[in-house]
């Protein structure tokens, strides 16, 4: 028999996949694959390869991968903004963007209290339109994923962008990484993750969860799940308000109470995933070189 994709950890995850649905290698010749995003007036994907300094687009009614964008100044993470343009962030340049519609690009933010952002990593966009994202060193660290260089800011924070004024606030200052982040479906908890031990195996490899208070800062930030296996780097959450998290092994779902649940194995260590498909039930997954997917069941599962 086959061996199964799927690990099960408690009987919470056998209800959320398909059996016979096998991940499905869609892309490869990436150097670090990451930061998935999904348009769904085009039906198509786009992600970044950092190293390449290029983004890449998936078709998905084609099946066929191209370059989207090449030079990308080392693009991390995006995501899609509530009028559906692109929002990215940027390692060389050291800066949030968005791409307008005719094609222009536009900073949203690249400095806070005058100095230099260190390299965001990962966005989301509220329902709101603010923008929050978080700001480790990985892009400034070496010159593999953006450009040498020191810390003006001198620590890694989460930040919100004001989306009537455009301001930029510190929401989060007890980070070592942070690193990818999320809103639960009724986006009154953000969870972020902390790839700390990637610097020193003493620091953190958890997500954090933190109450929103009066939209615009937060509360609380207690470990909400450790990772077993290496980083929790990007993840998503489904309409049920599971975590759907990269990890050294594949992606990892992780339970509303904070339960590890089950796996879904993959050859390549997972940076980030992504939900997409007509029904929001197809999850791509940037490995370290290809892109992946996997079609789940719908019982709850899917997402924006």
């Amino acid at each position: 028999m086959r061996d199964s994709p799927y690990e099960v950890l408690d009987e919470r995850f056998r209800r959320l996949f398909n059996p016979t649905a096998h991940v499905e290698t869609l892309a490869t010749g990436c150097r670090w694959a990451e930061g998935p995003a999904y348009f769904p007036a085009g039906r198509y994907l786009v992600w970044s390869d950092i190293p390449n300094d290029r983004m890449m687009r998936y078709d998905e009614c084609s099946g066929t991968a191209a370059v989207f964008r090449q030079p990308s100044n080392n693009s991390n993470g995006n995501t899609l903004d509530r009028a559906g343009r692109l929002v990215t962030c940027e390692h060389r340049a050291r800066r949030v963007t968005r791409t307008e519609f005719d094609g222009s690009i536009t900073v949203l933010a690249d400095r806070y209290d005058g100095r230099r952002l260190n390299s965001p990593n990962d966005v989301v966009v509220r329902s709101d339109g603010s923008i929050w994202f978080t700001d480790p060193t990985y892009g400034i660290d070496s010159d593999y994923e953006g450009g040498r260089a020191e810390s003006e800011i001198g620590r890694s924070h989460v930040y919100r962008i004001d989306p009537q004024t455009g301001e930029l606030s510190i929401v989060a200052d007890d980070f070592i990484k942070p690193n990818g982040l999320a809103f639960s479906p009724d986006e009154t908890r953000l969870y972020v993750s902390d790839t700390g031990r990637t610097h020193d195996d003493r620091h953190p490899a958890h997500i954090r969860v933190f109450d929103v208070r009066n939209e615009k800062s937060l509360s609380g930030g207690e470990v909400f799940a450790d990772c077993t296996a290496g980083l929790f780097d990007g993840f998503r959450i489904d309409e049920g308000a599971r975590i759907w998290s990269s990890a050294e092994d594949g992606v990892h779902c992780i339970a509303t109470d904070g339960t590890l649940i089950g796996k879904i194995r993959v050859p390549e260590t997972v940076a980030n995933v992504c939900f997409g498909g007509p029904l929001r039930n197809r999850l791509y997954i940037c490995g370290t070189t290809s892109l992946y997917s996997v079609y789940l069941f719908d019982n709850g599962t899917r997402t924006f």
